[in-house]
């Protein structure tokens, strides 16, 4: 199937991806505005998620009660949320409506009233949020990993503290939307059945008056990358691991990642199979690929119980320096027919394909094709992987528990 990839950078330095999918009926566009939580003010950390939240509550001419309204007479599925550098904006619909919701979230991005009335309840909402992790121990070992492995700001969440939350006022909502929100380094990408050249001449009409550059995030402070133990006195302990793997531009991008299949890419994968089932250590083990911007790390997880957290531990570090020693070429092929099924979903997928396209766009300056990723998954070998793992092998690891003792890291 020919893919139709097309972009088009308007003068006020807005770019606009689009792929049109002549299977489908449906079209999805997203908006990424260089506005995520890395470029909120220290002391007002959360300011990106509560913007977030209140973006559709009336904007241009509309009520947040009419706007919600024409959204749904659209069958828009839809949603805004912030990440670490961008704050993002999606909806899919019909294709033929797709020309009506642009219009709706043009007043959105442009012209959002921002209640000053919602800002508390807003707030509200995100201190339960915060205080949800609570009860989510391995989500909080995750978020204090995050902080320990990588540089400051980008080491954030999107949760704040509870001063933080206290500090963000009406004004302050309104000032982040007026200074973040602006054209230069904002994508907008749209997959589906579309007509691309009608598609910039709207979005030209829509944006066109749009000016302005967002301030860019603060510069980075180096990690100390130390490992540590938050004390709860729990029947569980969590286990949370990284060490550094190749960025997301890299050329050992898919290298990275077939690695990290045959660790933990299904019920036949090694950590699974090695730690929880002929062990019976753990009840939950994985490894993930993590990726912000130009850091990247391997990263895994475990919960297990107390008399058994050091054991799985060790066996997990075990696994990990275990795969340079060989890797069968069975493992590589079921991750490349894993990698293939999560390709070929992407394709009957325009929620899918606008998000990859954007993401793509943000952290490689365009947007990869199809077949550009066929080619790299059939490209993966047992003897590329393992090269890739002497250029990455498992070194520098730090690793984050939550439980009744710290445990004891393996050289």
């Amino acid at each position: 199937m020919l893919q139709q990839l097309h972009q088009h950078t308007f003068a006020n330095g807005l770019t606009l991806i689009g792929e049109r999918m002549d299977h489908v009926r449906s079209a999805t566009f997203y908006a990424m505005i260089p506005a995520g939580y890395t470029h909120e003010p220290e002391a007002q950390r959360g300011l990106a998620g509560i913007v977030a939240e209140l973006l559709s509550r009336g904007a241009g001419s509309r009520t947040s009660m009419e706007l919600a309204l024409e959204l749904d007479n659209l069958g828009a599925d839809r949603g805004e949320s912030p990440g670490l550098f961008n704050l993002t904006c999606y909806a899919g619909t019909l294709a033929r409506n797709l020309p009506q919701v642009l219009e709706l979230y043009a007043d959105v991005l442009l012209r959002a009233h921002l209640p000053e009335d919602e800002v508390d309840p807003a707030r509200e909402l995100a201190l339960q949020e915060l205080q949800s992790l609570d009860d989510s121990p391995s989500e909080m070992v995750m978020l204090e990993l995050k902080r320990r492995n990588y540089p400051a700001p980008i080491n954030r969440n999107s949760y704040g503290t509870p001063e933080s939350l206290a500090a963000i006022t009406p004004a302050s909502v309104k000032n982040y939307y007026s200074e973040h929100f602006r054209p230069q380094g904002a994508i907008i990408s749209v997959a589906g059945n579309i007509d691309f050249p009608a598609l910039v001449e709207q979005i030209g009409t829509l944006f066109g008056e749009w000016s302005g550059v967002a301030p860019a995030a603060s510069a980075l402070v180096s990690a100390t990358r130390e490992s540590g133990h938050i004390h709860k006195e729990t029947q569980q302990v969590q286990i949370a691991l990284a060490f550094p793997s190749a960025p997301f531009d890299s050329p050992d991008f898919y290298q990275a990642r077939g690695a990290i299949g045959i660790l933990s890419g299904g019920m036949s994968a090694r950590l699974f199979t090695e730690v929880r089932e002929k062990r019976g250590l753990c009840y939950s083990v994985s490894a993930s690929y993590d990726s912000v911007k130009d850091h990247a790390s391997v990263v895994c997880h475990a919960g297990t119980s107390v008399d058994r957290a050091q054991e799985t531990l060790d066996v997990t570090m075990q696994e990990l320096r275990k795969l340079k020693e060989g890797i069968a070429q069975d493992e590589v092929d079921r991750v490349k027919a894993s990698l293939k099924t999560s390709l070929i979903m992407q394709q009957e997928s325009t929620s899918s394909r606008a998000g990859s396209m954007a993401s793509d766009w943000f952290h490689l300056g365009r947007s990869g094709t199809i077949d550009e990723i066929q080619t790299a998954i059939d490209a993966l070998t047992p003897k590329s992987i393992l090269e890739y793992l002497e250029r990455y092998p498992v070194r520098d690891v730090i690793a984050v528990t939550i439980g009744p003792k710290p445990l004891v890291i393996p050289e």
